[in-house]
């Protein structure tokens, strides 16, 4: 098994023992917070419980005050819960004072697990928080690694700055970090100095529906009555300081006052954001209004996931500009449903978008217009790259009970149980 390569299975024959699990499951709470986390504990911890082990358990770390999220995996063998006292008025402070807070919910947990069958007790710490010295073999999960690419806006006060520089020691000393990308891999090694021989690679797996014979009739549908053009093109995701939707803007403003490639095709390009709480599809109205491309853009705040995956496969591309990008998690969900993709040039966009779509350098107006006029109005460079996506699309899905299994490995790793 390689730290730069996905994570493998023990050898042929070889039985994987269970682990009990102490985890930070706080994001589930508050999911609006950072979704894509609480996405991803969502999944993760469905697959686990749909496929139980003999031997694994599991600690939820819960907030409080705050609902218990575990009756949503009646599977999951439940070995206890620990609260943890309020910190979100404390913002910045957060990431100095949870560590030591998580460190405490940690003691105790694992009393009895031996007895119950567990071959050891990892702590799975997700997001930005890690405990600090829990005494327990740490494995953290990193899906963003904005902070160490992007310090001015993620480390712009002493609180922040010292929260960042303790949780980047108390990862080096981690027995495990799982990345979702070879990309990641490498911005840990090289910006946080995590041994690389500690890192392993566990790809996302997509989270829509997957793509039938009846996903371009909903699209249709659901297109016409939100009232949406015949030709799109779609961004869905949070916006914030991740993105680079001002470039975005600004390419849309080139190409409404060039003239049209084809004068008998619709122009300009008409843009769909998607996926985002009202609060930002409001905020993103005002822009747009701003960089005077008002006309051209149409917002689909919130939306259930088969009304997502229906508007995503009904897109002539999906566009995902990015200063930073650690999971590409809607570009797996594009790809999945055969939608061509325009990104950004960065982090773990390359590797998954390859023959797929066209990238571009973050904050480059000019190209990224380029590339977005390339995908609407040139139906030969369209029908490779769609050709592309779709082939990827009937290609073998990854699923999240693969996650899981290769998570598994990397528990039993970090908890002394099997060889590396």
């Amino acid at each position: 098994m390689t730290a730069m390569s996905p994570t493998a299975y023990p050898s042929e024959g070889a039985s994987l023992p269970g682990v009990r699990v102490v985890l930070d499951a706080r994001p589930l709470q508050e999911p609006e917070r950072n979704p894509t986390t609480a996405l991803y504990l969502e999944r993760l911890l469905g697959a686990f419980a749909a496929q139980p082990m003999a031997g694994e358990s599991f600690v939820l770390v819960l907030g409080s005050p705050g609902d218990d999220p575990s009756g949503r995996f009646p599977g999951l063998v439940l070995a206890g819960r620990r609260r943890l006292p309020p910190t979100r008025r404390l913002r910045a402070a957060t990431l100095a004072l949870d560590p030591f807070l998580l460190r405490g919910a940690a003691i105790g947990t694992a009393f009895g697990a031996r007895r119950e069958g567990a071959a050891g007790v990892v702590y799975h710490a997700v997001g930005g928080t890690v405990p600090l010295a829990s005494g327990l073999p740490l494995v953290a999960t990193l899906l963003d690694l904005a902070a160490a690419e992007l310090p001015a806006v993620y480390q712009r006060s002493p609180a922040e700055r010292f929260g960042q520089r303790l949780r980047a020691r108390i990862l080096r000393d981690a027995r495990r970090l799982i990345v979702p990308s070879a990309a990641s891999a490498e911005t840990a090694a090289r910006a946080l100095h995590v041994p690389r021989e500690r890192v392993r690679v566990i790809p996302l797996a997509p989270t829509l529906p997957a793509p039938d014979p009846r996903l371009r009739a909903r699209s249709v549908a659901l297109r016409e009555r939100l009232g949406f053009p015949e030709r799109y093109l779609l961004f869905a995701g949070r916006h914030d300081a991740r993105k680079d939707l001002r470039t975005l803007f600004r390419s849309l403003a080139l190409l409404a006052a060039a003239p049209a490639p084809d004068p008998e095709g619709p122009w300009p390009p008409s843009l769909v954001l998607a996926g985002m709480s009202e609060a930002d599809g409001a905020a993103l109205e005002r822009t747009a209004r701003d960089a005077g491309i008002a006309p051209l853009v149409r917002i689909a705040a919130r939306l259930e996931p088969a009304e997502l995956a229906a508007l995503m496969g009904g897109a002539r591309a999906f566009v995902y500009p990015a200063l930073t990008e650690a999971n590409g998690l809607a570009v797996i969900e594009a790809l999945a449903l055969g939608t061509p993709v325009v990104a950004s040039k960065v982090g773990a966009l390359p590797e998954l978008v390859a023959q797929a779509g066209i990238l571009v350098e973050p904050r480059d107006a000019e190209r990224l217009a380029a590339a977005l006029a390339t995908l609407w109005s040139d139906e030969r460079i369209h029908r490779r790259l769609a050709g592309s996506a779709h082939a990827r699309a009937r290609g073998p899905r990854r699923s999240w009970a693969d996650v899981a299994a290769e998570t598994r490995v990397v528990y039993a790793e970090a908890a002394g149980a099997v060889g590396v």
